[in-house]
């Protein structure tokens, strides 16, 4: 009997369960590839904040971002390179979004070299993100296996008709869901980084077209591409390896002068977003028994969460588009308060939202 079962060892899973190890509960971690296999194996692992005019979604990434730099520097400082981020607008609409962030921010902003574009230096940092998801998941009991059953009685989950456990947590990415709920619908993201050898020398890091790493043994990372068209289960055609090597060196090649190119190493993997570019943390709402609940108006624009029937002793972790390595351990730490203490996960976070919007359409 495990105490919580984690479904999906992306970084998503791996912070969970490195927080609730932390708590001294017995984790079983379930993937069928492996730690890090997917979208999270493949990413920049770019410790940077939203640079934005507003919104929530800046706002919780700004909290993301200053919590999971001191984070990471406590907990695993030998996977952390700090360095400068130097983040440059794309366009004119980007150089008005940049002045106003610098205006407003709380950061402390590096002088910077003259630009065409707009452009903001910050202090931040990348994070090795294959050794860093299995560090995390050191403590957990690791299960290499997919899990196709999930079934609740008598106050246990049952997985695959053979593991026991008080809890579970799906954070299943943008993969085929395992409890089919129809108002939970997440974006396939596509990414490719690579690693290139080059004499170019870079200082640090740098953000525009696509995020380029500062210089380590002769080698440079760039990446990853954000393409929401191509998912492996369902395109028809194989990913075009080639083509992504070359669209990566060419918007690199917008940003900095790369000079006797060899690409070393290709990474590629799914990434999930949401719809409303959220991430989704917390209790999933069981639809059918909601919707039967004659009680509830759902013809509101301030819905009630409380009044909804959720899966007892079940969570979701989910949806973190581009900033998964930003996003994990600030969220991991609210689902895991919220599992041990019975803190409440802010509404805009909570997977009911979407419950709540597609109810109101029906």
């Amino acid at each position: 009997m495990y105490d919580v079962a984690i479904i999906g060892a992306g970084i998503n899973g791996c912070a969970c369960a490195h927080e609730l190890s932390k708590a001294g509960k017995r984790v079983a971690l379930f993937d069928k590839e492996g730690i890090a296999s997917g979208g999270s194996g493949a990413a920049g692992a770019f410790i940077s904040p939203k640079f934005s005019k507003a919104g929530e979604l800046k706002e919780i990434l700004h909290t993301a971002f200053v919590y999971s730099m001191s984070f990471y520097e406590k907990e695993f400082p030998k996977l952390l390179t700090k360095s400068k981020l130097h983040h440059i607008a794309k366009d004119e609409a980007d150089d008005v979004i940049l002045h106003i962030y610098k205006e407003h921010t709380d950061l402390e902003l590096l002088d910077t070299e003259r630009q065409e574009r707009e452009s903001i230096s910050i202090n931040a940092g990348i994070v090795n993100a294959k050794p860093l998801c299995l560090a995390m998941a050191k403590s957990a009991q690791f299960i290499q296996e997919e899990v196709h059953t999930l079934e609740y009685d008598d106050g246990v989950w049952l997985i695959n008709e053979t593991y026991t456990t008080k809890e579970v947590i799906l954070a299943t990415g943008a993969y085929k869901q395992i409890l089919p709920e129809p108002y939970i619908q997440l974006r396939g993201i596509w990414g490719h980084r690579i690693d290139i050898e080059t004499t170019t020398t870079n200082a640090h890091s740098i953000h525009q077209f696509v995020s380029i790493s500062p210089s380590k043994d002769g080698k440079l990372a760039i990446g990853a591409t954000h393409n929401v068209h191509y998912h492996p289960d369902t395109s028809t055609e194989v990913y075009n390896v080639e083509e992504g090597r070359k669209e990566l060196l060419e918007k690199a090649s917008r940003s900095i002068k790369l000079e006797n190119v060899k690409v070393v190493k290709d990474y590629t993997g799914l990434r999930s977003g949401s719809f409303d570019y959220m991430p989704l943390v917390g209790s999933l709402v069981l639809s059918h028994e909601t919707l039967q609940n004659k009680n509830i108006h759902f013809q509101t624009k301030k819905p009630n969460f409380d009044e909804y029937t959720y899966y007892p002793q079940l969570t979701m972790i989910n949806g973190s588009g581009g900033y998964g390595f930003v996003l994990a351990p600030y969220l991991a730490k609210i689902l895991t308060e919220n599992i041990l203490l019975g803190k409440e996960i802010p509404k805009g976070l909570q997977p009911a939202r979407f419950f709540a919007r597609w109810a109101k359409k029906l």
